[in-house]
């Protein structure tokens, strides 16, 4: 019974999260799986070079859980944008602007460090992949400067 009432508690979250995030649930889902391909490459390199330690395991989780609160203040941003828009009787429609920049800026970062923890391991990475990632995060950089 209380399995039943988790698994019904956890699909409602899901799809609330879902209905809520709309537009960036796809983003979302790319950034947990970047933010978690980090750890992973992060932990795989500190290994090889004979530096792991539970101390700065801990302290990446903390930051991942600090970028997803960064997301959630982007989005609220959003909200309270919006809301303040309708009040004075102005109906744009900007959902999801500042999560979404939030949430590429830190795709894109994430995806830096884990080519920087590939190089780390030992693995040849093409400057071509190296100049366009950086590109990417100066163009992001730029248009939310």
């Amino acid at each position: 019974m209380k399995e039943n009432m988790f698994r019904t508690l956890f699909a409602a979250a899901l799809g609330a999260l879902a209905a809520y995030a709309g537009v960036l649930l796809a983003p979302l889902c790319v950034l947990g799986v970047v933010m978690v391909l980090d750890y992973a490459t992060g932990i795989a390199a500190a290994w090889s070079c004979k530096l792991l330690s539970s101390r700065v395991g801990v302290k990446g989780i903390v930051k991942k859980v600090a970028y997803l609160a960064l997301v959630a203040v982007g989005m609220v941003v959003d909200y309270l944008i919006s809301s303040a828009l309708l009040r004075v009787g102005v109906d744009i429609q900007i959902n999801y602007c500042f999560g979404m920049m939030i949430s590429v800026w830190l795709i894109i970062n994430e995806l830096l460090s884990i080519l920087e923890n590939l190089g780390k391991l030992g693995i040849p990475l093409p400057d071509f992949l190296l100049k366009a990632i950086e590109r990417l995060r100066d163009g992001v950089d730029r248009r939310t400067k």
